[in-house]
């Protein structure tokens, strides 16, 4: 694996599209990314085993079981080839606004319901999860996400628009660690039911060191963090937004990257799947100082032990956001997506 990496490995999307369509380069690249110590049953982690060449399966010889590289994987049951999952893969990683279904169903070639669910699937290996908190200087920010009042029609803009127009919107909220230094900030951005105290600051709680200096703007839930972290505020009432130091632009800038993503590219995105979107974004914001091939491998790495399946993602039950919680109905069906079975 280090030698084809460091020689012959793919640092272009032309160039990936080549490599993988060998079916050995993309199976080799995947026991790589899988078994880097060795070949191993993923149900019974036994290394005894015979490939069969002909399938590339294996089947494991205490358990009597076939497996082939996908399983255990978010590709597992999957009958499309590793060439086109990979090639998804590095379109989605690296295209800074997103790639939609549509996109990929023509470049890769397969239907539209098959590529909303390779994307979401993929999106569920670009999550973070890490339970590395943040310090030294961070933002603290919230943004609303939602269709425009102006774009309603008369009797939903009634119903659902009411005061500000924050009502009935889908909220985010995001943590920016600064790094001054190197200039790459760090996000960690949540879909949140609600913008009150208790919301606000157990997302800081969680995710911030004690002591951090924490930037936020004046919002009432913010307050109250002062006994913990060197609380700093920019009064965005008051048309102020830079006070020295004391900003949230770094905050700022994700939400216009991520709301350019959502706007231009998925047009309209279903409340319950949000955080699959954030998530996507996160990642490219947080890897943008690397390399193409550098995010689709840290990718690629991380599809194992995830599984998603169809009727998850259809269901609209408590199980579709494990780690976010539920939204309200926001926005009707996603121009992305569809309700009949993958192929």
């Amino acid at each position: 694996m280090e030698n084809v990496t460091a020689n012959s490995f793919p640092k272009t999307l032309q160039q990936a599209i080549v490599y993988f369509a060998d079916p050995n380069n993309a199976l080799n690249f995947m026991i790589g990314i899988r078994w880097p110590n060795g070949i191993t049953c993923p149900r019974c982690e036994s290394d005894q085993h015979t490939f069969i060449s002909t399938r590339r399966t294996w089947q494991c010889k205490a358990c009597k079981k076939m497996f082939t590289v996908k399983v255990g994987t978010v590709m597992e049951d999957s009958p499309i080839g590793l060439d086109k999952w990979l090639c998804a893969m590095w379109m989605i990683c690296n295209a800074k606004n997103g790639v939609s279904s549509y996109e990929i169903h023509r470049a890769i070639g397969i239907t539209q319901k098959s590529a909303w669910f390779l994307l979401l699937r993929i999106r569920l290996a670009m999550q973070n999860g890490t339970f590395e908190t943040m310090s030294g200087t961070v933002e603290c920010d919230e943004t609303f996400i939602g269709g425009k009042a102006k774009n309603m029609h008369a009797k939903d803009r009634a119903e659902k628009i009411q005061g500000r127009g924050a009502v009935g919107k889908a909220i985010v909220m995001g943590v920016l660690e600064r790094n001054e230094e190197k200039g790459a900030s760090q996000m960690n951005a949540t879909v949140i039911t609600d913008r009150t105290a208790d919301t606000l600051q157990e997302q800081i709680f969680s995710n911030v060191e004690e002591g951090s200096e924490v930037m936020t703007d004046d919002w009432a839930g913010y307050q109250g963090i002062d006994a913990i972290y060197t609380h700093s505020v920019v009064n965005h009432s008051q048309g102020e937004y830079v006070n020295g130091k004391t900003h949230t632009n770094g905050a700022e800038n994700f939400w216009t990257l991520f709301k350019r993503c959502i706007n231009g590219t998925y047009v309209s995105v279903e409340e319950a799947h949000l955080f699959r979107y954030v998530d996507e974004q996160e990642f490219r914001f947080n890897e943008r100082k690397g390399k193409d091939k550098d995010r689709f491998v840290k990718v690629a790495v991380n599809i194992s032990d995830k599984r998603l399946t169809y009727k998850q993602l259809i269901d609209r039950g408590d199980s579709l956001m494990p780690r976010r919680g539920r939204l309200p109905k926001l926005y009707g069906k996603d121009k992305d997506q569809t309700d009949a079975p993958a192929t």
